[in-house]
C-alpha cells in the first residue's frame, strides 16, 4: 500500500473517530419566547441539554457517570446564571432585565434529558423593536445552536429562528411572519439538519460509493460512462427522498410515532448494512430498494428533529414542506460534490480500495459504535 493511500486512510480514520461523539444529534437548546399585547414582558421557556450543562459546569459531583435530580437542583442558580448571561434581549437600546418565574424542571427530548428554565424578560420600550444576542456554549462548542420559537405580541403562530456562531445577533419581528418567511425559515433549517446529520450522510454516501463502479467477475471495476453513474445515483437519491418524505410527514403530523431509541438504533444499523454491502456487492443493482426501505426509518429521525424544533399550528403544512425541501436541497448539494469527484477517481486503486473498501469498513465500525451507544443509552 502506497504512502499516499496509508496517509489518506489514516486521515479518514481520524475524521470518523472525531465524529464518534456525534452518535446522537448535535448540541442544540430550545427556546420559546412569547410576547403579549399591551405588555413589555417576554416570557421565556428555555430547554438546555443536561449533557451540555454537565460538560461546562461539571454537575456530576460524584463522577459516577449519572446525573441525579439532586445534583442538578443544587446547581440551579449556576445554571440560570450561565444561561441568562449568554442570552441578551434588548429594546430601545436598553438591556431587558431577567426574572426567574418558576423552579428548574426537567423534560425529555428525543436525544435525552433537558433542564427547563422558566423566565421573564422585562423590556421597556418593546414597541420600538426587540433584538436578541445568543452565545450559549459557543466558547466550547462552535457547532451549538439555539433554536427559537418567537411568538410576537398578538400573534398565534411562532417564527422559527436559528442562532449560531455566525447568526448570534438577530432582530425579532413584532409582526407575525408571513407564509413565505415561514417557508424560508424551515427550508434553511432542513438544509442545516441534513448537513449535520452525520448518520444520514454516511448512509447515503455508503449507498452512492459503488454508483461509479460496476461488478465484473466478482470484482469492482470502473463504470464506463458518466450517464450510467448519474442514473444509478438518481435512483438511490429518489428512493431515499420518497421514503423519508413519507414517514417524516406521517410522524410530524402525529399519524405514526416510534420510540426515539428504536429509530436512532435502526438508523445506525442501516449505515452498517449499507457499508458492509460495499465489501461484497451482495445487493448490486437494487441499492435503490435498500435506500427506500431504510429511508422510511430515516424519516422518523428527521421528524424527531422537527418535533424538537416545534411546528407552528396555523402554518404546519408550510413548515413541513419547507423543512422537507430543505433536506432535499442539502442532500442534492452533497451529491453534487460527491459525484464528479467519485467519477474522476473511480479507476484508481485509491478509490476502489482506499475509499470504497477501507472507507466502508471504517464507516461500519463507527456505525457499530453508534448502535451500541443508542441501544444501551451509553
Amino acid at each position: 500500500m502506497s504512502r499516499l493511500l496509508r496517509a489518506c486512510l489514516a486521515g479518514l480514520a481520524g475524521l470518523l473517530a472525531a465524529t464518534s461523539v456525534l452518535a446522537h444529534k448535535p448540541s442544540d437548546s430550545y427556546l420559546t419566547l412569547r410576547g403579549a399585547e399591551g405588555s413589555s414582558d417576554i416570557t421565556v421557556r428555555w430547554d438546555v441539554a443536561l449533557r451540555d450543562l454537565d460538560y461546562v459546569l461539571q454537575l456530576d459531583r460524584d463522577n459516577n457517570g449519572e446525573l441525579t435530580w439532586g445534583e442538578v437542583r443544587q446547581r440551579e442558580a449556576e445554571i440560570t446564571r450561565l444561561a441568562t448571561s449568554h442570552l441578551a434581549l434588548s429594546a430601545a437600546g436598553k438591556a431587558c432585565a431577567w426574572e426567574n418565574t418558576a423552579p428548574l424542571q426537567l423534560d425529555r427530548h428525543s436525544d435525552g434529558t433537558y433542564a427547563v428554565l422558566s423566565l421573564v424578560a422585562h423590556c421597556p420600550g418593546l414597541e420600538s423593536g426587540l433584538k436578541a444576542h445568543y452565545a450559549l456554549f459557543f466558547d466550547v462548542d462552535p457547532s451549538h445552536r439555539g433554536l427559537v420559537q418567537w411568538i410576537a405580541p398578538g400573534s398565534a403562530s411562532g417564527q422559527a429562528l436559528i442562532f449560531g456562531t455566525e447568526s448570534a445577533g438577530q432582530s425579532l419581528a413584532l409582526q407575525p411572519a408571513g407564509a413565505w418567511e415561514t417557508l424560508r425559515q424551515y427550508l434553511l433549517d432542513g438544509v442545516w439538519h441534513i448537513w449535520i446529520g452525520y448518520d444520514h450522510i454516511l448512509f447515503l454516501l455508503a449507498l452512492l460509493l459503488p454508483a461509479v463502479l460496476m461488478r465484473r467477475e466478482g470484482q469492482w471495476a470502473p463504470a464506463p460512462r458518466l450517464d450510467g453513474a448519474v442514473k444509478e445515483v438518481l435512483k438511490v437519491v429518489t428512493a431515499f427522498t420518497l421514503a423519508h418524505s413519507i414517514t417524516l410527514s406521517l410522524a410530524a403530523l402525529g399519524v405514526i410515532s416510534l420510540p426515539s431509541r428504536l429509530v436512532e438504533s435502526a438508523i445506525a444499523a442501516s449505515v452498517i448494512v449499507a457499508a458492509l454491502n460495499n465489501l461484497r456487492g451482495t445487493i448490486e443493482m437494487k441499492r435503490w430498494v435498500m435506500a427506500f426501505v431504510f429511508g422510511l426509518i430515516h424519516g422518523f429521525g428527521f421528524a424527531s428533529v422537527l418535533a424538537d424544533l416545534g411546528l407552528p399550528k396555523d402554518a404546519l403544512v408550510l413548515a413541513l414542506v419547507g423543512f422537507n425541501i430543505g433536506v432535499e436541497l442539502g442532500q442534492l448539494a452533497i451529491v453534487a460534490v460527491f459525484l464528479p469527484v467519485a467519477f474522476a477517481l473511480r479507476a484508481t486503486k485509491f478509490y476502489r480500495v482506499g475509499v470504497l473498501k477501507a472507507g466502508s469498513v471504517l464507516v461500519a465500525l463507527l456505525a457499530g459504535w453508534w448502535l451500541l451507544q443508542r441501544m444501551f443509552d451509553l
